[in-house]
């Protein structure tokens, strides 16, 4: 990793997934963005919107934006990374269920992900 893939200043965008906020959607788990801090949905999620902005951005390496995790994510390498702690919060509220947020996740989730 070098200093222009990560910064480890700049804050998470928020507790959610942005574009499943903006859509009213849900997410399964959440990721980080370790260059900007765009927070996006796992790839068990529907939209897979942190891959989305890999994709559209080039940012290689994602940390987990759930409680007690704090691994990374290498795109390109396709593996597991050591990566620098990064500014806070380190995950969404622990309060926040996962698959999220509350409210919003409907009943039958499960077998909408199997359908995917």
């Amino acid at each position: 990793m070098t200093d222009a893939e990560i910064d480890t200043t700049v804050p998470p965008s928020g507790n959610g997934c942005v574009e499943c906020d903006e859509a009213g959607g849900w997410w399964v788990h959440l990721r980080r963005c370790a260059t900007c801090g765009h927070v996006g949905c796992c790839d068990s999620s529907l939209a897979k919107h942190a891959t989305a902005h890999f994709h559209a951005t080039g940012h290689r390496y994602i940390q987990s934006f759930e409680p007690g995790e704090d691994w990374f994510w290498d795109y390109v390498a396709e593996e597991l990374v050591d990566g620098p702690p990064l500014a806070p919060p380190r995950s969404h509220p622990d309060a926040q269920p996962a698959p999220g947020p509350r409210g919003r996740v409907p009943l039958d989730w499960r077998a909408r992900l199997d359908q995917a």
